[in-house]
């Protein structure tokens, strides 16, 4: 039987006091019925993020349901450039959506801050939000709500990566349906969704508004109210005014009128906007040779046939690999993501292995069919983000002592000190549906006595005996 897993897989729900697994922190953000806070696990150590709602302030079970359309859209997506959830929290008074955390704070506050920005950091961040886009759009998904504030920067360095956030108006839009609900914001909405009749292409619109900023600092549609803001966005011409857009290249330009296109039929996909020559002739990250073959050595050595093996080394890269280890790959994963749309291929695969390791495989083809195998843990046929890092963080560094013992304990849901095909029931469970003889089975891997459950030594002995990693 095929078995699956994905990073949707360990985005648990609790209901419990968040203080008793985090320290609290500062606020860095608050919102119309919510506020951000930095936080620290008290376990690991590791700094991350906390969105705080007051169920006190949420005023119908629309509200209520955008908050778990929001965890749920995020449990399942995964990408580099997509904020990563790890937890879910409740009590009596707040909801608790615990994700990672970024130091460079909005995108909104650095255009402030510099006015505007190059061509060259402009159209590196509009290939990652455009990257995003795609990955989302090819998944059905429309944001409805993309605009600066909600685009976070990982770091405060130059080179800082971009992070969309926000999913709680994101929506499923299935090829020839539309959309009739108005979401979004004055100077970002498009056209259509005034109209009450949109697909996917009224992010590509918002995101030309976000490229208009970017360069000019300004918005395209200007007013000293939303009415005014939005009968100019109604209208939908829009200028490039002397002197701020005296010194941008036609090529910026002319892909902020295909983007702007009032016709959202005529106007560019998010995938014909990657392909546009101003995004083409923009410096993309550079791969680092040494970096890059030993990463890539640790995909190629990958092995995992056991299924319980499979889903902890997925557990862990997901929520115990630090947030440095994942973003050592972030370069690494989107310079062998050639048509950046979020995931690789076979062909993009081979195509990296190639250039990092010449002509060293009697039978290229083969090898990357053993490694999508291994690797491919939710068989969707590509290599996700989450995928990659789980097959090329180092075994020795990912499979440490103490991280074997903190996922035994997250599966070890009763606290008995050892794990039954119960508890994997119940934490796999949720997205699949096998008979009880399938996760007994997997007990029997690692199930060295044969008593039916699996203690810590059982744990730590199946996931190193095929590793050679020595602790």
């Amino acid at each position: 039987m095929d078995f699956s897993v994905s990073q949707r897989d360990f985005v648990f729900e609790h209901d419990g006091h968040l203080r008793d697994f985090y320290k609290i922190g500062n606020k860095i953000g608050e919102g119309a019925f919510s506020n951000v806070r930095k936080i620290k696990n008290r376990e690991t150590h590791e700094k991350r993020a906390v969105k705080t709602v007051h169920k006190k302030k949420i005023r119908n079970e629309s509200e209520r349901e955008m908050i778990y359309n929001e965890v749920n859209l995020l449990s399942k997506l995964d990408h580099p450039n997509i904020l990563k959830i790890y937890e879910f929290y409740h009590d009596d008074k707040n909801y608790y959506i615990i994700t990672e955390f970024c130091s460079g704070g909005e995108l909104f506050e650095k255009i402030i801050q510099d006015g505007n920005l190059s061509e060259g950091l402009a159209a590196s961040y509009m290939r990652q939000l455009l990257s995003v886009l795609v990955y989302l759009h090819d998944r059905h998904i429309v944001h409805r709500d993309i605009k600066p504030e909600n685009l976070l920067l990982n770091s405060s360095g130059p080179d800082s990566h971009l992070k969309v956030i926000d999913f709680g108006t994101a929506q499923i839009c299935r090829p020839g349906e539309k959309l009739h609900s108005r979401f979004g914001t004055p100077y970002y909405v498009a056209p259509e969704v005034l109209r009450m009749r949109y697909d996917e292409k009224c992010d590509i619109w918002s995101a030309g508004v976000n490229m208009y900023i970017l360069l000019s600092g300004i918005p395209p549609f200007g007013g000293s109210s939303d009415h005014e803001i939005l009968l100019k966005v109604k209208n939908g011409r829009h200028s490039f005014p002397s002197p701020q857009w005296d010194s941008i290249s036609f090529e910026a330009k002319d892909l902020i009128e295909k983007m702007l296109e009032i016709d959202p039929d005529r106007r560019v996909s998010a995938r014909e906007a990657l392909a546009h020559p101003w995004l083409l002739n923009a410096a993309r990250f550079q791969i680092d040779q040494n970096a890059a073959r030993s990463a890539l050595g640790n995909l190629k050595s990958f092995r995992a046939e056991q299924k319980l093996k499979k889903v902890t080394l997925a557990y862990i890269a997901s929520q115990l690999a630090t947030k440095s280890e994942r973003e050592e790959m972030v370069e690494l994963f989107e310079s062998l993501d050639t048509d950046e749309n979020g995931t690789l291929s076979r062909e993009e695969l081979r195509h990296g292995f190639e250039l990092i390791f010449g002509s060293d495989f009697e039978d290229i083809d083969g090898e990357i069919s053993r490694i999508m195998d291994e690797a491919d843990v939710n068989r969707s046929g590509e290599i996700d983000y989450n995928e990659f890092i789980t097959a090329c963080l180092s075994r020795q560094n990912l499979l440490s002592r103490k991280r074997l013992e903190a996922a035994f304990k997250a599966f070890d849901l009763d606290g008995s000190g050892t794990i039954s095909a119960d508890e994997l029931k119940e934490i796999l469970g949720k997205y699949h549906k096998y008979d009880d003889s399938f996760w007994q089975d997997m007990i029997r891997e690692a199930d060295m006595n044969g008593d039916g459950v699996i203690d810590l030594p059982e744990f730590v002995k199946m996931m190193l005996d095929q590793n050679c990693v020595k602790l």
